[in-house]
C-alpha cells in the first residue's frame, strides 16, 4: 500500500511539474533528445554497443545450448535462431542506424 501511495504522490507531483513546464519546455526536450539520438558520435556508440550485445548474446547462445543439448524446447530455439536472422544484413533499423 505503501508503495501505490508513493507512486501516486510521484504521479501527480510530475503531473504539476510538467503543466507548470508547459509546452514550449516540452518541445525544448523533445528537441534536444532529437538533436542528441542524431549525433555521429552518439549514433556511432549505439551501433558498436549494439554489435557488442548480439556477439555477447551469439556466444551464450552456442555455451548454453552446448550444456543443454537436445533439452532446449523448439520454440526458443526457434526464436532465437528468427532474432539471429533477423540481425543479420545492412539494412537500417527504425533509428537510421545499420543492423550490422
Amino acid at each position: 500500500m505503501r508503495y501505490r501511495l508513493t507512486f501516486v504522490a510521484g504521479l501527480a507531483l510530475g503531473y504539476v511539474l510538467g503543466t507548470r513546464a508547459g509546452r514550449e519546455r516540452y518541445e525544448q526536450l523533445k528537441k534536444s533528445a532529437r538533436e542528441i539520438s542524431q549525433n555521429p558520435a552518439v549514433r556511432n556508440t549505439v551501433e558498436s554497443a549494439t554489435q557488442q550485445g548480439r556477439e555477447v548474446a551469439g556466444k551464450a547462445f552456442h555455451s548454453v545450448s552446448e550444456k543443454v543439448g537436445d533439452k532446449m524446447p523448439d520454440s526458443v530455439a526457434d526464436r532465437v535462431r528468427s532474432l539471429r536472422e533477423r540481425g543479420q544484413g545492412g539494412a537500417e533499423d527504425d533509428w537510421g542506424t545499420s543492423n550490422t
